[in-house]
């Protein structure tokens, strides 16, 4: 991808220009984006997908007495009638599921993979909308079937809004747009993190696809790095006081096992390759909904990466479903090109060292990699 060409997607800037001039600021709405759009799924598929187990979606109403919201697997039994007004049906990840899902995220891979989550697919009745709310990450919403009016908001000033309480969502107590546009297929509209929005489809059924971006919180990520970091850690190293006298204040904690924790932990914190190791392990670990089957052997043709894998590099590693590798020289440059590209052609894989072959070998076999 040519970061600097302009590109009708972004309404005729570049991504460069955009990532400058947008992301994370402010919005950006795109008539025609995408002239050729074409939903990733039907309707049907869409029903069909909310009734696996292995799929994440939900169920939402609006009715008479207020918002109700329903977790899947929904069986088509659970789905209101078609013709019935006000009721939407969210499938996330849905480029796990559908090839064509997975295609169109490529279209977004300016913004870098390790904050990339997934597409979600929005079905609606007419009037159907999930209420004003805000996220937390970017989002890119396409609008590719019907209409779907958009009425947004800028960030509230609090940090924390008030709630509409009494509600199995969050919505936004006080919400007050600033924009409002109907987006028709083929439209774009993409909005930095904490501006409200409110989504509703007008004029009869429409599908909207979402691209998200992940935001790990510090704790979140605090949390998983110390975790994984401490699988590293000395189990010999034993914490040890001959000198310790006899004490009056039992309850007290001792000074020395204090230091002893905190040099404990600023050892493990202060191995910087293993932070970098960890940190890409994590970023490519795949959702626990997640699953591969095992690759048939192959011969010495093209490759590609699974739709469902995700596979991240730095200086000194390769990433790749959640494990990790170390790699130099030529192999790196070839496997950091199978990152970036997610293929990899017959005669750069044949420029790999045996121990790399042998291992994109194993990652066939685990069904990571597959033929094109």
């Amino acid at each position: 991808m040519n970061i600097d060409e302009r590109t009708p997607l972004l309404g005729g800037i570049s991504p460069a220009a955009f990532m400058r001039r947008h992301w994370q600021k402010k919005p950006l709405l795109v008539r025609q984006a995408w002239p050729d759009v074409v939903a990733p799924v039907t309707r049907a598929q869409v029903f069909a997908l909310a009734a696996q187990g292995g799929v994440e979606s939900r169920l939402v109403q609006k009715t008479s007495r207020g918002w109700r919201v329903r977790h899947g697997p929904l069986p088509r039994t659970a789905l209101p009638p078609v013709s019935r007004p006000d009721w939407t049906l969210l499938v996330q990840g849905l480029d796990l599921h559908v090839p064509a899902a997975h295609e169109m995220l490529k279209r977004f891979r300016f913004v870098p993979d390790a904050r990339l989550d997934d597409l979600m697919v929005s079905w609606a009745s007419p009037g159907g909308g999930v209420g004003a709310h805000l996220d937390c990450y970017d989002v890119f919403l396409i609008q590719v079937q019907g209409r779907r009016r958009w009425r947004i908001g800028p960030p509230p000033r609090e940090r924390e809004p008030a709630w509409v309480e009494g509600t199995p969502l969050k919505l936004l107590k006080h919400f007050e747009p600033t924009q409002e546009w109907v987006l028709e297929p083929g439209d774009l509209l993409y909005l930095p993190p904490r501006w409200g929005h409110d989504g509703t489809a007008e004029g009869g059924e429409c599908m909207t696809c979402s691209v998200g971006f992940s935001v790990p919180t510090a704790g979140d990520m605090t949390r998983d790095l110390l975790s994984r970091l401490a699988d590293d850690a000395d189990e010999t190293a034993l914490y040890r006081d001959p000198r310790q006298p006899a004490t009056a204040t039992p309850a007290a904690v001792p000074a020395g096992l204090a230091e002893f924790a905190r040099r404990a932990v600023a050892r493990q914190l202060g191995d910087a390759v293993a932070l970098q190791r960890v940190l890409g392990e994590m970023l490519t670990e795949p959702k626990p909904s997640v699953w591969f089957d095992p690759g048939p052997c192959i011969g010495r043709g093209p490759l590609q990466l699974h739709a469902r894998t995700k596979m991240m590099y730095d200086e000194r590693h390769v990433f790749i479903n959640g494990e990790a590798f170390v790699a130099g020289g030529r192999d790196a440059a070839v496997l950091r090109s199978l990152a970036d590209a997610r293929a990899l052609g017959a005669a750069e894989r044949a420029r790999l060292s045996a121990g790399a072959r042998e291992l994109l070998d194993e990652w066939v076999a685990a069904g990571w990699l597959q033929e094109p």
